[in-house]
């Protein structure tokens, strides 16, 4: 008797995790979510599905929302101005174009790279709709951008912010004004559900990281302290 009850304790809580992945299949179970990184947590074509339906999960929007405090390093380097991975970096009519591209699983809250003065902050597309600076590389992949761009003035040259993201969020949020004194690293905007982040530079600046890493916003360095021209 004792033998089939010790088989029934064992085998009680097994059948629950077999029903629990029955019905979350092909998704992860709740039964072990939580023990998964965040993108074998909640799969791409998860939340693609969510992003039909407008129904998320609460953990991933928290997981999404998420904003820790960062410290930026010693020094005057530029800071990385989002998370994400740096896909290009193109030059083009004497400016660099640094490129991050953030997944659903990245920090969304972008950083401004240098202390400075916010010179402007302006809205970019007609509707939505036009494609402005369309022939660049950030914008390829992209139908119908809408975007924030942020001028920087610091001590020793601008800056600018881009702030992307597709029609299908259209969502961008700017913390900062025109005229107001930044420091580096501050939290400078957000940007809801797939995004871009570009900072445009001096095409001279020199580059601390290459195209394929991975960079954190406001505690990465990026590029050296460059000169005004």
């Amino acid at each position: 008797m004792m033998v089939l009850i010790l088989q029934l304790a064992v085998l009680a809580p097994l059948t629950v995790a077999l029903a629990y992945q029955c019905v979350y299949f092909p998704y992860p179970s709740p039964l072990v979510r939580r023990w998964l990184p965040p993108r074998k947590r909640w799969p791409e074509s998860q939340i693609r599905s969510w992003l039909k339906s407008g129904q998320f999960q609460r953990a991933f929007l928290g997981h999404f929302y998420s904003d820790p405090e960062r410290v930026a390093p010693l020094g005057n380097s530029l800071l990385a101005p989002a998370d994400g991975l740096v896909t290009s970096a193109d030059v083009r009519d004497g400016i660099c174009y640094f490129v991050i591209a953030l997944s659903f699983w990245d920090m969304h809250v972008q950083r401004s790279p240098t202390a400075g003065k916010v010179l402007s902050v302006h809205s970019h597309g007609d509707d939505f709709m036009d494609g402005e600076g369309r022939e660049f590389a950030f914008l390829r992949e992209k139908a119908c951008p809408v975007q924030k761009r942020l001028v920087i003035a610091a001590d020793c040259g601008q800056v600018a912010v881009r702030l992307i993201t597709s029609i299908a969020a259209r969502r961008i949020e700017t913390w900062v004004r025109e005229g107001e004194e930044v420091e580096r690293g501050q939290r400078i905007g957000r940007i809801l559900l797939g995004s871009t982040v570009v900072l445009e530079l001096p095409a001279g600046t020199k580059l601390l990281v290459r195209t394929g890493d991975r960079v954190w916003a406001g505690e990465t360095a990026i590029a050296e302290g460059f000169s005004a021209p």
